[in-house]
């Protein structure tokens, strides 16, 4: 892959993850989870041609966001592995997330897990999150991860690579009825 297509990756994601940061201010109490695919980003069918180079160039973006926001992240495997989601150990632990045993490679978890599992600095699988909000690159169905009311967030950026993104915040479950007020956002 080109340098100048991987630039390309980095900036189209940067400017999805500053949509998602414009809308919820992401903390160290926050989780993020990040589904993707990288056959779609280069192109291809989901789940048939996984790129390390575009797993890479995304990673390096991720990474300079979880810096930035404190954010805790969490990477979705593909369906071979139930979608389990690779995360660092400190994280599990912190949000009390129950850890399943596999290693995520190409054909078994997806490029992307593999390359951040072998990236990481203490890395394990967990079968399910609650994240805060999450980016959805190639229609990988992160919506299991996500809390229960999921806000869909608009961009001008509708793709990374030739892959199509969703993105979505969360917010608290409204209880109470007609009597009940809420505070506005």
């Amino acid at each position: 892959m080109a340098e100048d297509n991987k630039q390309q990756l980095r900036t189209s994601l940067r400017n999805c993850l500053d949509t998602i940061s414009s809308s919820i201010a992401l903390t160290s109490e926050h989780l993020f989870v990040a589904g993707t695919s990288t056959s779609e980003v280069v192109g291809e069918r989901i789940g048939s041609a996984g790129s390390e180079e575009a797993a890479a160039a995304l990673y390096e973006e991720f990474a300079d966001f979880q810096r930035k926001t404190g954010v805790h992240m969490a990477f979705q495997c593909c369906e071979h592995l139930n979608r389990a989601l690779v995360v660092e150990r400190k994280t599990a632990q912190q949000f009390g997330l129950e850890e399943v045993t596999a290693i995520p490679h190409r054909k078994a978890g997806g490029a992307m897990a593999e390359y951040v599992y072998e990236h990481m600095t203490d890395p394990v699988l967990v079968e399910h999150v609650r994240a805060d909000a999450g980016i959805d690159i190639g229609d990988t169905m992160i919506g299991m991860h996500l809390k229960h009311v999921a806000i869909p967030l608009r961009s001008e950026q509708k793709t990374i690579g030739s892959a199509h993104v969703s993105m979505a915040r969360t917010r608290p479950k409204l209880i109470g009825g007609v009597r009940a007020k809420y505070p506005t956002t």
